[in-house]
């Protein structure tokens, strides 16, 4: 069966907020034992013979220990995939991290250490006294690093957003080393989604917390290193900029990079230190301890990689919530920024646990209440200065219904341009941007790929052709795709000559899940090599081509 629909021509569009009958996916939140064996897979169709290397995926993948349980999806223990592709075929294996976290836990058998939407209890074989003086410590920064495979100097890294990551052999997927950022430079963590310059220098955020309130790093780290044994030195933080609000820093998961720029957009998802840091006193977790205030606006701060300078003008739109960037490029005197954004920011604490298990009427109403992601498009004016007008469009000669309009000495307020057509509603907006990020980030670029939400987590895969808006979709029945990879075949010429991959999982089928290769042109299935275990949802990937 071919599961493409080109649905440039469709009509009868509904819009996706009123859902009725959603199925169960609970399994997908199911704790699952690791498999650090190589398991090898039944392929379906054809995995194409230029493929040579691993897939690895990163997600939770245990959801209790002992007889407690984690509160939100964040929290899981993270489980490590390797999907080795060579020759047309696929083998599996998968390994918990072997963090701190996990050990701790292991040991006690129970939650020993603080996640963002769990606390840790005080430990009952301790006195009550020191039960007591428990609660008045700062809760550890978890070393759980179950968001994505990042790479710096050429080392597989994976990340959370704590101070701790953890150096992985992306071969055996063993856990080599836990580097903390904060031995190298001031910051109390980085995002789990840094940018990579062709040359290897790698850009990335962190917060710091002082007396003088938050402040917003930019991270850069040399691209090579000079002994094996290294790994963040050298890292540096050529900018700094202080929070908005002091106490309250917004919450960012990632942000954007052109060529000259690094995009810091500081959005209305607030979180209060206060509330943070007295968590283990008021058995909060630090989830509790994020806000959406839609009475503050978006702002985009452009700090000037050469020179590390913020620019002067603000760039603010209203307040919307964006977890992932698809790209930015310059252009023309303008800085083009396309996002997955939505209007409300509420998002990130209804992914607790117990909502991602429900059913019926109950289940319905969590995904009613979520606001939907669809990519859209900004256009920051780069040359604003004292002859700049006023009070009207800056934008000009861009083929772009984005506006820019000057409203105060440095602040020009933005509205963005939709990035698809009434077709994406029907598929529930889109999360988990990818595109052709070797050859294109940076760079005007034509086609992105993406997961369709029609339910709590991607249900379909997207494919977005800028030119014209136009998409095309993978989808069947019951199958949930997590976020596409695309990679380019040996010899490409076009931006699109290449597979986009996935690992699709069937919560209504047992063991059942499989590595999905997609022919990225034509979005239609090339193969599959299915799995003979069960495989959480996860998080993000990364292909690690190797000869």
């Amino acid at each position: 069966m071919n599961s493409v629909v080109d649905i440039s021509s469709q009509k009868n569009i509904s819009h996706f907020t009123d859902v009725h009958g959603l199925p169960c996916i609970e399994k997908i939140v199911s704790s699952v034992e690791d498999k650090p064996e190589p398991i090898s897979t039944n392929i379906t169709g054809t995995i194409p013979q230029w493929i040579n290397g691993n897939f690895l995926r990163n997600g939770p993948g245990k959801f209790e220990i002992g007889n407690q349980s984690f509160n939100h999806w964040f929290d899981g223990m993270a489980l490590l995939h390797q999907f080795k592709i060579s020759k047309g075929k696929v083998t599996y294996k998968s390994r918990f991290l072997s963090s701190s976290s996990y050990q701790s836990n292991k040991e006690h058998n129970r939650i020993a250490v603080s996640e963002f939407g769990t606390v840790t209890l005080p430990d009952p074989c301790k006195n009550f006294f020191q039960r007591f003086l428990s609660r008045f410590e700062l809760p550890k920064p978890t070393d759980n690093a179950n968001v994505s495979f990042v790479t710096y100097k050429g080392d597989y890294y994976v990340s959370t957003e704590t101070n701790v990551m953890h150096k992985i052999d992306p071969e055996t997927l063993e856990t080599k080393k836990q580097v903390d950022w904060s031995k190298f430079i001031a910051v109390n963590g980085a995002t789990a989604h840094p940018h990579t310059e062709p040359d290897g220098t790698t850009y990335n955020m962190g917060n710091s917390y002082g007396p003088k309130g938050a402040h917003y790093n930019i991270i850069r780290v040399p691209p090579t290193k000079k002994t094996e044994a290294e790994t963040l030195e050298g890292a540096t933080v050529f900018c700094s900029i202080p929070s908005t609000d002091k106490g309250k820093p917004s919450y960012y998961h990632s942000f954007a990079m052109s060529e000259n720029y690094v995009v810091f957009i500081e959005q209305p998802i607030k979180m209060d230190l206060l509330k943070i840091a007295t968590g283990k006193l008021t058995k909060k977790s630090i989830s509790q301890g994020f806000s959406w205030n839609p009475k503050v606006n978006t702002i985009f701060h452009l700090i000037h990689k050469q020179t590390g300078e913020v620019n002067a003008i603000k760039y603010v739109a209203k307040p919307l919530s964006t977890f992932h960037q698809i790209n930015a490029y310059e252009e023309n005197g303008f800085l083009v920024l396309d996002m997955c954004a939505s209007d409300d920011g509420q998002a990130i604490t209804n992914y607790n646990v117990q909502n991602l298990r429900k059913s019926g009427e109950a289940l319905d109403e969590v995904y009613n209440t979520l606001c939907r992601v669809f990519p859209r498009r900004f256009v920051l004016p780069l040359h604003v200065d004292k002859n700049t007008s006023y009070n009207q469009n800056l934008i000009h000669g861009l083929d772009s219904t984005a506006t820019a309009v000057r409203i105060g000495k440095n602040k020009v307020f933005c509205t963005h341009e939709d990035l698809h057509g009434e077709e994406l509603h029907q598929y529930g907006g889109l999360e988990f941007p990818q595109i052709n990020y070797g050859k294109y980030n940076t760079h005007r670029y034509r086609y992105f790929y993406g997961c369709g939400f029609r339910h709590l987590v991607g249900d379909a895969l997207i494919k977005m052709d800028l030119q014209g808006k136009h998409m095309k979709v993978w989808k069947q029945p019951g199958l949930y795709p997590s976020e596409p990879v695309f990679v380019p075949s040996p010899h490409a010429t076009e931006e699109d000559d290449g597979v986009v991959m996935s690992v699709v999982i069937t919560p209504d089928e047992d063991k059942s899940t499989f590595l999905l290769v997609l022919n990225a042109q034509t979005f239609e299935e090339l193969g599959r090599a299915e799995v003979p275990v069960n495989i959480p949802y996860g998080f993000h990937g990364t292909f690690h081509a190797t000869a």
